[in-house]
């Protein structure tokens, strides 16, 4: 078990109307600096099927694609104590802050991509923002019974806020 701090920082602008949580970056994204950098994460193939545009493929045209669409992502842990990239063993968890991005950004609503990221919310950020979070399936490679096309049919809904 390895303590480990998240040093990606958020991505958000004044113009960003939700916020998408992730629970804490996997190896990959730790790696590469970047949020779902896994290759079989589906998270920007399916923000781009949404938003109606192509899949970004390097971490400018991310962040690009993210703020032109009034996207902000973080994840709700700071650091924690975690075995590669499991969710489920992730323990001691210091939350993110997320005072400044709240305060500069007008967020309508906040989602989360996943169960663990969106029970990590409920226990210690939720009080803290006042801000109820919608829980949406993850679009990790480990949710395998959601198929693209089934994220896509939960997901539609962050259209409703964009």
């Amino acid at each position: 078990m390895e303590h480990v701090k998240h040093e990606i920082t958020p991505i958000y602008d004044k113009d960003s109307k939700i916020l998408i949580l992730g629970s804490f970056p996997s190896v990959k994204s730790r790696e590469a600096n970047f949020f779902y950098h896994h290759p079989q994460n589906r998270f920007w193939k399916l923000l781009s099927s949404l938003c109606g545009e192509e899949c970004p493929q390097t971490v400018t045209d991310k962040k690009s694609f993210l703020l032109r669409n009034h996207i902000a992502v973080w994840d709700v842990i700071a650091s924690c104590e975690i075995e590669g990239s499991s969710d489920s063993s992730i323990k001691n968890v210091i939350p993110n802050n997320f005072q400044e991005l709240l305060s500069t950004a007008n967020i309508l609503q906040i989602f989360c991509n996943g169960t663990t990221s969106y029970n990590l919310y409920k226990k210690h950020v939720e009080k803290l923002t006042a801000q109820e979070a919608i829980k949406l399936p993850s679009t990790s490679p480990a949710n395998a019974a959601f198929s693209l096309q089934k994220l896509e049919q939960h997901w539609a809904i962050i259209k409703n806020y964009l």
